[in-house]
């Protein structure tokens, strides 16, 4: 749901050039995310489980970089953001602990 709430995100954006590269690194980084977050639950060892779980880590935080972009640049209000921050910000936090809870560093 997230990646696909980046998405529309990107799709109501002005068509500036800030707007739209902003846009397209915020979806780039959110299927990222999600794409490998798919490949966590294939994982065939523990090693695995946590680069891959590592991965999503950085690419959920790169997301909210992009929106947090979006922002600061005034290309779309805070307000419009808030609930899609947030739930980028509650989902690092699950995977951040599901990867320091593997044992693995």
């Amino acid at each position: 749901m997230y990646t696909f709430r980046c998405v529309q995100v990107f799709r109501a954006l002005p068509r500036s050039y800030e707007a739209q590269h902003f846009g397209k690194q915020l979806v780039r980084s959110s299927s990222s995310s999600a794409a490998n977050y798919r490949a966590v639950r294939r994982a065939r060892s523990k090693n695995e489980f946590f680069a891959k779980l590592s991965i999503v880590v950085e690419e959920l935080d790169e997301s909210l970089f992009w929106l947090e972009m979006l922002i600061f640049t005034e290309i779309l209000s805070e307000t419009r953001l808030s609930s899609l921050i947030d739930e980028g910000h509650q989902l690092l936090k699950i995977v951040a602990k599901a990867r320091n809870n593997t044992g693995t560093s």
